[in-house]
């Protein structure tokens, strides 16, 4: 018998026989786990958390049942809240029935690289946080005056500020605070409006965390909000990836299980808190140290941080819960820093665009702009907003999550041993490639590829569009007298990347029909969504195109417009602007005004609803085609005149 087996978040997925251990599943997968021990139960590096229920993207029913019964060794080697949850030892548990099983980052070898540096921004700092040194005279026989009132006079004397309240945490600190400052302290106010904390003595440093919550990825930046210095960065998979790859699947996982909410709610608060104590042991600070977090996400993932019902988002006429923008403080949401610290968290534009995409249009500002600009953010959802000045759209996408190796053969998110540059000889249909982690590529060196990632995924789509190998329907070329092209154990043809000698898993890596036909939905998605804008705004080309997210900073512009990701633009005018929604987020840390900003900009944005569009499914299947079946592409014509006939 052989039974389903999925990773997460790696994706990677396959039939295993039974009675093989996990470990052996993932080696078998190209899943790396560590195994310090080399898989002899004593060292407690390869533990993996089984999920339950019924997985309808995968067809999937994940139980602890479906694997051997837990031993002495792993129950020596997990504590009780880890067994509580469902963890086992991957070198113990054996395949007894299909499994949904997620990899903890701990337990990941060489580790997701999540490629979300901070960008360069040049903003005024008026930030909501802000510290003031107050010397107070004690209190005497003659002067009883409270603590309370004694601050808010030294505060209007000093400072001007008047009209304050007190955070509750930091009235209960004041007392310590005033005597063990002898007086002297430090106030942190937040928005001219309350006081969220007291320390004793001088401290001018305020510290502050914008997050970018994906749906794949999480990313925090510590930011010093006096300078607008990003101090460090971290970043780690969303830990919500084992209850579904895309937003619809973790939908659904809310309305089909009854603390569904509450457990995907509570893994990616988790998650924050993870980055939050990782950036401070970096910046070597204090947890209590952080006043302010800005938090941006698309709309499910939103809702889900928030611990809001999302059923509402995933139906029409896909109303979220709040447009606007909420100020609520981390204690509230259990993510850990100063007892009075506020989270903001960004407005959103509609059902499917959020407060990741207003990040973008914070840190890009296309309100204010002459040119018209097409802005992708491309990632397991895609968000589109196109205009300027006079007028701006927006819409979304489903492109699914095949464009971050998820839904392919053998496709993988980007971590070492991922292919992620690809080049086919157009003569004799031989491939090059490159991995991350080495500088050479396949020619040069041996590649121990592992899986293909999302940027190579695009390359070798493309490449093999260009090389013949498929042709303009997606459909491969079987006539050609090739050994990469042959039939795959499911009859589909495919193309052979890569020899079992050449990679780290012992088997040949391909390119698949299918996954030719899951990158053409993709594209196709994303293509569709710009034509029905640009029709829309009444244009026929746009003057520039923007691809923002970690993703577009390294797809190839060349390839991406080969396949047909967006419609014929100067090559010159696309360009890679990197994590804007991070950037934005950071914007919204150090200026309070672009808050404001955010919120009337996201009404004026008029959101367009794909799916009734009396043209989607035309334009949909016009646009399945490489790079698509009628528009033209005169700025890439020379390289689509010399693809093979």
């Amino acid at each position: 018998m052989k039974y389903k087996v999925i990773f997460q978040p790696s994706g990677r997925r396959g039939e295993i026989e039974e009675g093989k251990t996990l470990r052996e599943a993932a080696i078998e997968l190209g899943v790396g786990i560590e195994q310090v021990c080399g898989g002899n139960k004593v060292c407690g590096k390869c533990k993996v958390q089984i999920q339950e229920g019924y997985f309808a993207k995968f067809d999937v029913h994940s139980s602890m049942n479906n694997l051997s019964p837990i031993g002495k060794e792993e129950l020596r080697l997990l504590n009780e809240e880890e067994v509580k949850n469902n963890y086992r030892l991957a070198c113990a548990a054996r395949v007894q029935g299909d499994v949904l099983v997620f990899v903890p980052e701990e337990s990941r070898v060489g580790g997701q690289i999540v490629r979300k540096a901070a960008g360069e921004i040049n903003i005024e700092l008026d930030p909501a946080v802000r510290k003031y040194y107050v010397e107070l005279p004690p209190p005497t026989l003659e002067d009883p005056e409270g603590d309370y009132e004694r601050l808010m006079r030294a505060l209007k004397e000093q400072h001007g500020l008047e009209g304050l309240s007190m955070d509750y945490h930091a009235l209960r600190a004041l007392p310590l605070a005033l005597r063990e400052g002898k007086w002297k302290v430090t106030v942190t106010v937040w928005n001219d409006r309350e006081i969220i904390g007291v320390e004793p003595g001088y401290n001018d440093r305020t510290l502050g965390i914008a997050f970018d919550v994906g749906t794949t990825t999480v990313v925090g930046y510590l930011t010093d909000i006096n300078t607008g210095k990003v101090i460090a960065i971290d970043s780690m998979m969303n830990p919500q990836v084992s209850f579904g790859e895309d937003v619809m699947a973790r939908i659904t996982y809310a309305m089909e299980h009854e603390d569904g909410l509450q457990k995907m709610h509570e893994a990616i608060i988790g998650g924050i808190n993870k980055i939050i104590s990782n950036l401070c042991n970096k910046a070597q600070v204090g947890v209590e140290e952080i006043s302010e977090i800005v938090l941006v996400g698309n709309t499910a993932m939103h809702h889900i941080y928030l611990n809001i019902y999302p059923e509402y988002l995933g139906v029409s006429p896909f109303t979220p819960a709040v447009h606007r923008s909420l100020d609520i403080k981390a204690r509230d949401l259990n993510i850990k820093a100063a007892p009075g610290a506020n989270v903001h968290v960004l407005p959103i534009e509609a059902g499917f665009v959020g407060a990741d995409n207003m990040g973008v249009v914070v840190a890009l500002e296309p309100e204010k702009k002459d040119d018209i600009w097409l802005i992708i953010d491309i990632g397991t959802n895609g968000e589109i907003v196109l205009g300027n000045k006079d007028k701006l759209l927006s819409t979304s996408c489903a492109t699914g999550p095949a464009f971050e190796g998820a839904q392919i053969t053998h496709g993988m998110r980007a971590a070492p041993g991922a292919i992620e540059r690809v080049r086919i000889d157009p003569e004799t249909k031989e491939p090059r490639y490159k991995v991350i982690g080495k500088e050479e590529w396949s020619d040069e060196v041996k590649s121990e590829a592992r899986g293909i990632c999302g940027s190579g995924i695009i390359e070798v789509v493309a490449e093999m569009f260009k090389a013949g190998i498929i042709k303009n329907s997606g459909v491969f070329n079987t006539k050609l007298d090739t050994p990469r092209i042959r039939k795959g154990e499911n009859g589909q043809p495919e193309y052979v990347l890569a020899w079992a000698d050449e990679t780290a898993i012992g088997k040949d890596i391909t390119v698949t029909q299918s996954d030719v036909r899951a990158v053409q939905l993709a594209k196709g998605a994303l293509y569709t969504g710009c034509k029905i804008l640009m029709k829309r705004y009444g244009i026929d080309a746009v003057d520039k195109v923007i691809l923002a997210g970690a993703f577009g900073s390294y797809i190839d512009k060349e390839a991406s417009m080969v396949i047909g990701m967006f419609p014929d633009c100067d090559l010159d005018k696309v360009v890679a602007v990197g994590n804007a929604a991070g950037d934005g987020a950071r914007i919204a840390l150090l200026n309070r005004r672009k808050r404001e900003e955010a919120n009337a900009v996201a009404r004026r944005i008029k959101y367009i609803e794909l799916t009734v569009d009396p043209d989607f499914q035309t334009e949909f299947m016009q646009a399945m085609y490489f790079p698509h079946m009628k528009d033209k592409f005169p700025h890439i014509q020379h390289i689509l005149d010399k693809i093979p006939k």
